[in-house]
């Protein structure tokens, strides 16, 4: 009885290693040889830069000025005050005075009807003059004043979507390492996934698409009562292999601070935890697979070299995963400016597929109300 029961789980956990590899090869090797155009394109077509903010004052000083003079020919950049109490209304009226193409759409609060960042951005949308539509936070800097143009060429190609990145500011702190790595391989996966012809989310610190598409799509009507997801519910419901494209020349970044405590990182995480229930099917599936295979992957390893079944071709499975995994993550490391995590990834690569399970059912039992 105890060999079969031996025998079941490290069949289990061969067939976690397959499914691992799968995601390897067949997903994130093509984001490993994918290469951003390097030539900077001319483009000339109107763009709005929109991004809400709520008690935003000091990024807002910190930030706006380097999106408000991009090196850009025609752009204006709409900022919501969403029911600010602290000093941005202040910041923007004097920016106003300095940057003509800064418009700013201000909300008040009501006593009964709480407003959140799907219903900013909604006003923030239709305040814009401009059918091609960027967004970012106001917590977000872009790495270069070329960030809208070569974000706004991909609009030519006839993308109605297109996929940012942004990855967080390095500091020496182990949390922003994780919190870095993290970002990467979120990343990996949906970038790797929209070259392959399957966009399922984006990010909303670096994002863009249509006016047209957003008023067709009846905006976020569908899932207003998530507090989280006018980034990613939004691409998982309306983006398509045809009308999606990804742009991830480093020009084109927007850095952010990381979360500097565990507690701050975990209500952020925990915010966006609920919204992946609601992705579409496939998508769900493909997600829990691999969250799922990569913590039985660890945990049956771990008791394969312990109980002694199989310990060396389970060992020799492990190091087979991970030299894939070098090979190919190295590029894709560098790629989204996180090279110097590739050291950690044998660690970090546990710790995130546990961070996927725990989450994956905080997010499933517990409910946040509040986006700011």
């Amino acid at each position: 009885m105890e060999t079969y029961i031996q025998d079941i789980l490290f069949l289990l956990f061969q067939l976690c290693f397959i499914v691992q590899l799968y995601y390897l090869v067949s997903n994130h090797s093509r984001l490993a040889g994918y290469h951003p155009l390097e030539e900077l394109p001319k483009v000339l077509i109107p763009v709005s830069v929109v991004i809400s903010a709520r008690n935003e004052a000091q990024n807002l000083q910190e930030n706006l000025p380097s999106i408000l003079a991009q090196n850009y020919p025609d752009f204006e950049v709409v900022v919501i005050n969403d029911c600010s109490y602290d000093a941005s209304n202040e910041v923007l009226e004097d920016m106003q005075r300095q940057y003509p193409h800064l418009k700013v759409v201000t909300i008040t609060e009501h006593d009964r009807f709480k407003t959140g960042k799907k219903f900013a951005l909604t006003l923030g949308i239709k305040a814009s003059k401009n059918e091609y539509l960027i967004f970012t936070d106001a917590d977000c800097k872009p790495a270069s004043v070329n960030w809208i143009t070569r974000m706004a060429a991909n609009f030519g190609t006839g993308a109605e979507i297109v996929l940012g990145y942004s990855p967080y500011y390095k500091t020496s702190n182990f949390l922003n390492r994780f919190t870095r790595f993290e970002t990467v391989k979120t990343g990996m996966n949906y970038l790797s996934c929209a070259l392959n012809g399957d966009p399922y989310m984006g990010i909303g610190r670096n994002l863009a698409y249509t006016k047209s598409l957003f008023f067709s799509a009846k905006g976020f009507a569908s899932h207003m009562h998530v507090i989280s997801g006018d980034d990613d519910l939004f691409v998982n419901q309306h983006a398509t292999a045809d009308n999606t494209i990804i742009e991830i020349h480093p020009e084109t970044f927007t850095y952010t601070s990381a979360k500097t405590t565990l507690s701050s990182w975990y209500r952020q995480k925990k915010r966006h935890a609920g919204v992946g229930k609601l992705y579409k099917n496939k998508h769900r599936q493909m997600l829990s697979f691999d969250a799922v295979s990569g913590f039985l992957f660890y945990l049956l390893l771990v008791l394969c070299l312990v109980l002694k079944f199989e310990p060396l071709l389970a060992l020799g499975l492990f190091i087979f995963r991970l030299i894939v995994q070098l090979i190919i993550y190295s590029k894709v490391f560098k790629k989204l400016d996180g090279k110097d995590l590739i050291w950690y990834l044998p660690f970090f690569d546990i710790v995130y597929y546990m961070y996927l399970n725990v989450f994956g059912l905080v997010g499933a039992f517990f409910k946040t109300t509040q986006w700011k």
